[in-house]
């Protein structure tokens, strides 16, 4: 089994975040969009990212260079009453696939967003990726919500469920 550790992603790892972007928006339904991006577009995505210090995370082969997944969170919705609440995404390779790999960069970005204070981490997910249901729900994420044909892609309707993982128990800033 191949070896793999998890870094910050770093400005050349930008080609490989693109294919591994462009590959979803190609094969998935996942991105629940139909338009690739052009590199700039991803090193525009980094550097929002970075800006407001939303963590993006890469697991890379031993190599230290070949970018197997990558993880990411940022804002959940714009209203300064959501600052709290993060939503996250996680994109593999196949050949990562089952091998450990999201595992890790999940419980990264978990660690990472608990570290930084936040209160609520929200996974939103095709209905259809039953996989991608039963990983969330092995690090604690709960159903919060269906929304039948919230979106659509490949000619069809999606429908959208969100899970949610309340991540400390910390009463609401005060006004």
């Amino acid at each position: 089994m191949s070896q793999f550790f998890i870094r910050s992603a770093r400005i050349e790892d930008l080609p490989q975040l693109l294919e591994l972007h462009n590959d979803a928006v190609r094969r998935l339904d996942a991105i629940w969009t139909e338009i690739e991006d052009s590199l700039e577009d991803r090193r525009t995505w980094l550097r929002d990212r970075n800006t407001n210090n939303f963590p993006v995370l890469v697991a890379v082969d031993d190599d230290g260079e070949t970018v197997l997944g990558y993880a990411s969170y940022g804002s959940y919705r714009a209203k300064s009453g959501y600052r709290l609440t993060v939503e996250h995404s996680i994109y593999l390779r196949d050949s990562a696939q089952g091998k450990g790999t999201g595992k890790a960069l999940m419980a990264a970005l978990i660690e990472d967003a608990k570290s930084r204070g936040y209160h609520l981490m929200v996974g939103v997910i095709d209905a259809r990726n039953a996989s991608s249901i039963r990983f969330h729900e092995g690090f604690g994420f709960t159903h919060a919500g269906f929304l039948p044909q919230a979106g659509f892609k490949h000619g069809r309707w999606l429908d959208q469920v969100n899970m949610i993982l309340l991540l400390n128990d910390n009463p609401p800033p005060q006004p």
